[in-house]
């Protein structure tokens, strides 16, 4: 339970937390400055990290291929911070220039490279069209906008406070059950060696750089298991936390890397599966 007396803002199984400790606390998990940028934040998996880093106190940057939707994002993430949107499709070399030039800041502190898509068929009748398209968005666009973007990262880096980018992958890049996805779980397994080499590349130049790979969490990719509530008891049913993810599960880690609290972790996979990948 907790109380404001005096210089005391918290107790808990009777242990203080003193006014000084917690504002330390919050400036270890604290993104205010930070200029994020977020791909394919919509909704999804990219609306909640989009709506974490704003309630953290970092200025937020959205991108989307549909306006309406964009602009529908937009507000109901300004309410928790400050967040704009720039309507531009990053799943080609134009589309990642014009994101570049739109952004209008001298320095970008963060990236999210969230933006993804997938392709579903079986083994027989997987067709050649699925391959380019998935590998385009989900491996190709995140190198193209870590290389076009990187003079921003760089330039209000430094070796204490480094600038970062996180790459979503999945657990589908690691697990081979995956049901008939070849291009998505091939192109996520890519994201996540990428996001290691460009770790170690870009190391010099203060910039972090790690992946996400998220278990099962609410979202237009994966709509079809919650319209189906077998399916749906059948996914829960084998994640060993009993649940998919929700919107802290998915910020918290994305803060943490973030923050001054992840400064000296790059070059990790860092799965958010409520322990999936141990089943």
């Amino acid at each position: 339970m907790y109380a404001t007396t005096g210089t005391r803002v918290g107790v808990l199984k009777g242990r203080h937390l003193n006014a000084e400790n917690f504002s330390e606390l919050c400036r270890l998990f604290s993104l205010t400055g930070k200029t994020a940028l977020v791909t394919g934040a919509t909704g999804g998996i990219g609306e909640m990290i989009a709506t974490g880093l704003a309630k953290a106190g970092a200025d937020v940057i959205i991108t989307g291929r549909n306006r309406d939707t964009l602009d529908a994002a937009v507000q109901r993430i300004g309410p928790f911070g400050a967040c704009r949107g720039v309507h531009c499709d990053v799943s080609t070399p134009e589309g990642v220039d014009e994101l570049a030039s739109r952004i209008g800041t001298e320095s970008l502190h963060i990236l999210i490279n969230n933006a993804g898509t997938t392709w579903g068929a079986q083994f027989s009748e997987f067709p050649d069209k699925a391959w380019p398209k998935v590998m385009g968005v989900n491996v190709y666009a995140p190198f193209m906008l870590a290389q076009r973007l990187h003079p921003l990262l760089a330039s209000g880096a430094s070796p204490a406070d480094p600038a970062r980018i996180i790459n979503i992958g999945s657990i589908f890049g690691v697990s081979t059950d995956v049901a008939s996805a070849y291009s998505y779980s091939a192109s996520k397994a890519a994201v996540h060696q990428l996001s290691r080499v460009l770790a170690r590349d870009l190391c010099a130049d203060h910039i972090n750089v790690n992946a996400i790979a998220p278990g099962y969490f609410p979202s237009r990719m994966t709509a079809f298991i919650s319209r189906d509530p077998e399916l749906s008891e059948q996914v829960e049913a084998a994640i060993p936390m009993g649940r998919q993810g929700g919107p802290d599960d998915i910020a918290g880690a994305v803060i943490y890397l973030c923050s001054r609290a992840g400064s000296y972790v790059t070059g990790v996979v860092l799965p958010v599966d409520g322990g999936r990948l141990l089943s």
